[in-house]
Order: C-alpha cells, then structure tokens, then sequence
C-alpha cells in the first residue's frame, strides 16, 4: 500500500486490532444471525509525511449508509461546544446575512441550527440519509452528497462559495484526503476561511487511544501533516487551537496560500511540540501495538473477575469506539450482558460483532449493575452526572482507556 497523501511505500505498522464488521454497523433482530462482513483493522504509518492510516480495504459507501446510526444532538455536552464555536466564529468573522457558512458531514444539524436560528445563510453536505432528514426539519438546506474536488467546484460554479467552511470530526473519516482537501479550496472565497476539527494524534498515541481506531477513520492527523496537505491544495494554516473534545482534538483555522493573514504563534508552537514529543520519529509508533494489547488484557481479566464474583455488570455508550474494544477484547454478552445508549436510533440494535443488545438508559434502574462501564470515556464526566443516582445505589463507573480505573 502507498500513502494516501504522498504515495510513498507504507512498512511502518502502528496496531492490528484484527478483524472487525464497521464500528457504526449496528444490527437489528431481523440481521441478527445473518453473515457480518469483517474487514481488517490494520494502522500503517508514512515514514515521508507522517500521515497515520487505515491499511486499504472498503469504499466509503459501505460504512457510511442511509441507516448511519450516530446522531450529534445524542450529546449534550457537544450541541454545548457547536453552539459555542457558532457564536465564536460568527463574532470573530463577522458573518451575517449576506454570508455563507457550509458544513460538510452536518449530521442531524446539530452546529448550523445555530447559524440559522440568527438568520445566517447556510448549506449542510450530509450523505447519510436519516442524519440529513433530521437536519432539513431544522430548516437547514442540506446536500445529500459525499464531499470532494468535484462537488467543490460545483458549488464554485453556481456561487454557492462560503465565507465560513466548517468540518468537524469529518477529516479523518475521507478515504481520499487529497481530493477532499482539494474541493475545500474550489469551494472556500478568497478571503474565506476553513476551520477543521479532528482528534489530535499526538493524544492517542500519548494516551493509547486505540478505541478510536476505526474503519470510518481512514486518517490519524497531526498538525505537521495537514499543514503538508493543505499547502499541496493551495491552502495554508494560520491558526490552531487545541479542544478537550474526543479525547484531545485540533481545531484548525485554513486559508487560501495567497491570503494576507498573518499566522499564529500557536502554529509554530503546535509543531514545535509534535516534533518534540516524536511524531516524526519511527520509535514513537513502535510501542503501541503492546500498549493496545495491555488494556485489552486488563479489561478482559477485569470482566472474567467480575462474572466470577457473581457481580452484575453492564456497558454505557454503543459508541464507535466502545465497539472497537469490545471487538478486539472479544466480549460477548456472557461478559457484558448489555449497553445503554441515550439515541433512540441504537435502542433495540445489537452492537456489531459482539451481538451485545442495546438498551435504553432506563434498563440501568431495572437491573442497578454493581459496574458500569463507560464506553465513551471522553465524556465520563458528562455520563456520571448523568447518571448520578446509579451511584447513590452503590454502582461503581469503569473506564478502560487509558488504562483500567474506576471513573
């Protein structure tokens, strides 16, 4: 396999976390006992560009289809953070009525309801189905597509160039970050701006964020990489900032190349820091693979104590990454009888692979688990105070990642 950004050959690998269905694949009980389809999860690093990646296996269109089951809205802490930036970029760039502002991979509308809501035109790009309906009943214009080169330049052509394009955990999730990256240039205005958030690389590595590896996520990005892309795409960083969200997120400020703004001393800094803790060095990655495997182990043997004990233990969050665990660790429903999750799209599924049902959060009263183990440890806060009377009743909350510990 070669780079997807440089086309360099790939002989460094990261992880294999083996074979696993799509993480957002969930299953309902009419496909319950059919066949899953398994691809290989296998991470391989670019020893030119730095540019961490999924080893190829699958187009988009077989993880991202109508009945694509993660919603934004589900969390409150996140609409929190989209209502946030909207009132933030909106004073910062002095978007207003003769504005555009394009997100692309919109979801349920879940950021430009924001937009709308003071008037500020706005146009969604959402290829899945059920997430883009939500949206237009929001009154959010929405095209169903996926987003690159071509679809940029149709926009340009019929003056649809945005003052403000936005891009929120959806950079790592294009199979062809080249031509993606392309199309924000053909459809960004000359003194437009690109803002694109994404889980910082240096985090999972650092923090050994293996549940973040998942078919969906084509691409593990570090400043020093994107600034690389987006200059072959005529484009060029001028700001960074670093979020708490995912884990440990990069929230990206991009322009034309020809654009006079000055760039930030964050930048600078942001590399400076990458280069120093290793992002550009093979012996950086080398390790990983047995840091995954220990909390794998140390999950496992956890779960295997716990059933032995005669204690009752249940799972919250059916989240993407929750299911890469689960997956790579081999649990089953004997270990984990169940997961609660507050989107209705995912009550009454079953995860992928581990066939584990998925219930509402109200089963938690019902069956009062000894442990519950938050899946989505990057908002453990959020759910233990969610959930705050579980633990007048004694339930003690796990996470796994980084390591195992009581939250």
């Amino acid at each position: 396999m070669k780079c997807r950004h440089c086309q360099a050959e790939l002989t460094l690998p990261l992880v294999d976390l083996g074979s696993a269905p799509p993480s957002n694949a969930y299953l309902t009980e009419q496909t319950l006992h059919a066949p899953e389809k398994y691809f290989p999860l296998r991470v391989l690093v670019c020893t030119q560009c730095w540019l961490v990646q999924t080893e190829d296996y699958a187009e988009a269109d077989e993880l991202f289809s109508s009945d694509y089951a993660y919603f934004s809205s589900t969390s409150s802490g996140w609409l929190a953070h989209a209502a946030n930036y909207a009132e933030k970029m909106t004073r910062k760039l002095g978007l207003g009525q003769n504005s555009l502002v394009i997100e692309i991979a919109s979801n349920d509308g879940y950021l430009l309801k924001n937009f709308v809501a003071t008037g500020i035109p706005c146009l969604g790009i959402e290829p899945t189905a059920g997430t883009a309906a939500a949206a237009e009943k929001l009154g959010i214009p929405v095209m169903r597509e996926f987003f690159g080169e071509q679809l940029g330049k149709q926009l340009a052509a019929t003056g649809k160039q945005a003052d403000l394009i936005v891009g929120n955990n959806v950079y790592a999730h294009v199979p062809n970050i080249n031509d993606f990256t392309r199309g924000l240039k053909a459809a960004l205005k000359p003194t437009g701006t690109i803002t694109l958030e994404f889980p910082h690389l240096l985090s999972l590595i650092e923090h050994t964020q293996f549940d973040t590896i998942y078919h969906e996520h084509f691409s593990y990005l570090s400043l020093y990489t994107v600034e690389r892309i987006f200059k072959a795409a005529g484009l060029r960083i001028w700001d960074v900032e670093e979020l708490s969200t995912h884990g440990g997120s990069l929230r990206i400020y991009g322009c034309h190349s020809e654009d006079d703004r000055q760039i930030s001393p964050a930048v600078n800094a942001m590399l400076a820091e990458e280069e120093l803790r290793g992002l550009q060095t093979s012996a950086t990655y080398q390790h990983f693979q047995g840091k995954a495997d220990q909390v794998k182990n140390d999950l496992l043997a956890f779960l295997i104590e716990q059933k032995r004990a005669g204690k009752k233990v249940a799972a919250y969050g059916a989240a993407a990454k929750g299911n890469t665990l689960l997956n790579y660790a081999g649990v089953k429903p004997d270990l984990l009888p169940f997961v609660c999750d507050a989107a209705p799209a995912k009550q009454g599924k079953f995860m992928p692979g581990s066939h584990i049902p998925i219930l509402a959060p109200a089963a938690l009263v019902e069956h009062r688990p000894d442990y519950l183990v938050i899946l989505p440890w990057n908002i453990a806060a959020e759910v233990k105070q969610q959930n705050a009377h579980l633990a007048e009743l004694g339930t003690a909350f796990v996470i796994a990642v980084p390591q195992l510990k009581l939250a």
